[in-house]
């Protein structure tokens, strides 16, 4: 099970402390891996913001940017990861929700709370985890819905990812894709196509035809494969 990454946007040394230390508190008694990353103010986090986290546990009163501001910038690029203010003032929390935060807490933050919320992050992370894949393109990284992958194509060293939005290219193998999401509904046709069978509209003689109407090619030796593949898949979603 991978790290759970999380960034923690906190302006105050002994407030950045305390959640750290609680941090690893967590992992120590639960078993989860944590990969942690510190910002002393809203503004470090958005300037270079790019959507690899999980979790971001965040002050609302900073002196640059303050939490809700960097929030707001946050969910322009990113509407997946959990956020968490931590605050002394109770009536700034609630425009949290604005931003679609999961919850907020009232500093000194205590233990109990801490690990409560932590807890239900994670629980949501997980969740949210069976239907994302995060790749590296271009020198950012970048979360993609599985639902809005149609299928992924290799061409030499590189994987062409095929979405419902464009195409995005990462360096990897289509052997190490097809492993990645075992078990979410994608099947190789072929040598060369990864496909999602949720986007699969049909096949004729040796092609699946797919809902964006372009027709990828289905080896002979993996056409019965596909095809008992594609009809039990089909089946679970009746």
């Amino acid at each position: 099970m991978r790290a759970i990454r999380i960034g923690v946007v906190e302006d105050d040394p002994v407030h950045c402390q305390r959640l750290l230390d609680y941090l690893n508190r967590y992992q120590e008694e639960s078993g989860e891996r944590f990969t942690v990353s510190v910002f002393d103010d809203g503004a470090r986090l958005v300037e270079r913001y790019q959507p690899v986290y999980d979790i971001l546990l965040m002050d609302i009163q900073m002196r640059q940017m303050g939490g809700l501001e960097a929030a707001r910038h946050v969910r322009e690029r990113d509407d997946k990861v959990e956020i968490v203010f931590i605050t002394s003032a109770a009536q700034y929390a609630i425009n949290g929700y604005e931003v679609g935060a999961l919850s907020y807490l009232l500093k000194p933050v205590p233990w109990f709370g801490f690990q409560q919320e932590l807890r239900r992050c994670i629980a949501q992370v997980r969740r949210r985890a069976d239907d994302a894949l995060l790749v590296e393109t271009g020198g950012s990284t970048m979360r993609l819905a599985l639902a809005d992958v149609v299928y992924l194509e290799s061409i030499r060293h590189t994987i062409v990812i095929h979405t419902l939005s464009g195409k995005l290219s990462i360096t990897s193998s289509l052997k190490k894709m097809e492993e990645q999401l075992a078990g979410h509904g994608f099947f190789r046709s072929n040598s060369c196509y990864l496909v999602n069978l949720d986007h699969v509209a049909g096949v004729e003689d040796q092609d699946c035809v797919m809902d964006n109407g372009e027709r990828l090619r289905v080896s002979r030796p993996r056409k019965k494969d596909f095809m008992a593949a594609l009809t039990a898949h089909v089946g679970g979603l009746r």
